[in-house]
């Protein structure tokens, strides 16, 4: 049975699982079932989805018979799937990839989330995806327009993740229908580039759905959290004051002796105190 104080709290698919062809973050084709039983057994009841490029049609997200398969595993241990990080469409961006499929993949996400009752695709407008130009962002804006009817069908929402800063984010997300689109909070992301909690929250507070629990050295990679530039408590405050009701998603960093589960118990203990010192 999941506690009260571990309500809000879920983690990124992958982070219970060994670390593959060596990037931090990719979807578990091994193992992604008994990592959601363990998942379950830490006393988290919710994980974030992760879809990306490699071995795309195999992720069980896209197809039917893959989808009865998750919602199988995720009703046998009470888990949910309240989102899905799109770094699929990061490493395939429409104003730079030589994929032809990218718009008829991101239909086929949309209709595997909702298939499995998942209601928010994260995109990552960072790294390979960073909006650099006002036609990158015109592109965009012009790509999830046309999902747009497709995502309302499936009961999906998008919230966009980027690295702009706090004014331009709000000039961004203002071409966006508000019913439709929002905003993932990444707490390291933000804090790696010397943005002000505050003033994040001030001008995108109201169309925050998501966030993503990480620390980062300021300029710098990811940390154990605690240890780099991220003010937690202040964060935490600021989405307070807002009323953000939405997810706490930990995107933690990996463990360096391979106990993730371990890690993931601080880092879900730590998160949970902090919560209730600011609620």
């Amino acid at each position: 049975m999941m506690t009260g104080r571990f309500q809000r709290l879920g983690m990124m698919q992958g982070r219970l699982s060994p670390i593959r062809n060596g990037r931090i973050q990719s979807f578990p084709f091994d193992n992604w079932k008994e990592e959601i039983a363990q998942t379950s057994e830490l006393n988290i009841s919710k994980i974030e989805w992760t879809i990306d490029s490699e071995d795309f049609q195999e992720n069980p997200l896209v197809s039917i018979s893959g989808c009865e398969e998750t919602s199988a595993v995720i009703s046998k241990w009470n888990v949910s799937v309240p989102s899905v990080t799109c770094d699929y469409f990061m490493e395939n961006p429409p104003w730079k990839s030589m994929e032809s499929d990218v718009y008829s993949n991101l239909i086929s996400i949309i209709e595997g989330m909702g298939r499995i009752n998942s209601k928010l695709l994260v995109i990552p407008l960072v790294d390979n995806s960073s909006l650099k130009t006002v036609r990158e962002q015109a592109e965009t804006i012009k790509f999830f327009s046309k999902l747009q009817n497709h995502m309302i069908k499936a009961g999906v929402h998008v919230a966009f993740e980027t690295d702009l800063n706090p004014e331009n984010f709000n000039q961004f997300m203002a071409d966006f229908d508000p019913f439709c689109f929002y905003v993932n909070y990444d707490i390291g992301n933000s804090a790696s580039l010397g943005y002000k909690p505050r003033e994040e929250v001030a001008a995108i507070g109201d169309r925050i759905a998501n966030v993503h629990v990480k620390d980062r050295n300021l300029h710098g990679s990811t940390v154990p959290l605690g240890e780099g530039a991220a003010n937690f408590p202040e964060v935490f405050n600021c989405l307070t004051e807002v009323n953000y009701q939405g997810n706490y998603i930990l995107q933690t960093a990996r463990a360096k002796d391979g106990n993730h589960a371990q890690s993931i118990v601080r880092y879900r203990d730590q998160v949970a105190a902090w919560l209730e010192e600011n609620s």
